[in-house]
């Protein structure tokens, strides 16, 4: 594929979203960062149900702590690994408040430093919540980017990558959001909507569908 078709692309993509964004609910970085590590295997409407209740109670990591273990797990509990998931909580929240003044850092190095952060969370927090044009490559954006060609892949690391080499830099900020978007939606696993979908003619897959989209 190469950069004219890539270009066409993205350009479609910003035209029928010009400001897309995640779908998990947060109104700081802390609530951002706490409902990225809620959302390993689980679901963003799951997340946002979980944290509609918690946010309300504790969103600065002080107030998390207060909460305490059991207070964040009765709270996290209908969401998968809450377990540990909350344990995480915990642990990045004392790490919040003794290494970084309580604020969220802005560094992957940093970031990657708190437990139960990975190398895709970080780069949703460095993209989401501070603008960094980085690509935070979770399974839509690998099925979308080796699917369609924009940038295959052998594992997520390859494909971000080169889609940090491939994708033109106008669009690079709201180049994740936009994969994942047309991932969740578009480009399923199972079931591509290949005959509504706007890319279309642009895209390399050999097995497009041909039924109509419900």
């Amino acid at each position: 594929m190469n950069k004219t078709i890539r270009t066409e692309i993205f350009t479609r993509l910003r035209d029928a979203d010009p400001h897309p964004t995640t779908e998990l609910n947060f109104s700081s970085p802390f609530e951002l960062l706490i409902a990225v590590l809620l959302s390993a295997q689980a679901t963003d409407k799951g997340v946002n149900k979980a944290t509609a209740k918690l946010f309300p109670v504790a969103n600065t990591p002080q107030a998390m702590l207060d909460l305490g273990l059991e207070g964040v797990m009765e709270y996290t509990r209908t969401i998968g690994l809450y377990q540990t998931k909350s344990r995480h909580i915990i642990q990045t929240c004392r790490l919040l408040l003794d290494k970084h003044g309580g604020q969220v850092p802005q560094t992957r190095e940093e970031l990657e430093a708190l437990p139960g952060v990975g190398r895709k969370t970080a780069n949703v927090v460095l993209n989401t919540a501070f603008g960094v044009p980085v690509m935070a490559v979770d399974t839509h954006i690998f099925r979308v980017a080796n699917r369609t060609k924009i940038a295959p892949g052998k594992n997520v690391r390859e494909v971000e990558d080169k889609l940090m080499r491939v994708v033109p830099k106008e669009f690079l900020l709201n180049a994740h959001h936009w994969l994942i978007l047309h991932g969740r939606y578009t480009c399923k696993a199972q079931k591509p909507l290949c005959q509504s979908c706007i890319i279309n003619d642009l895209c390399e897959y050999g097995a497009k569908t041909t039924f109509q989209a419900a």
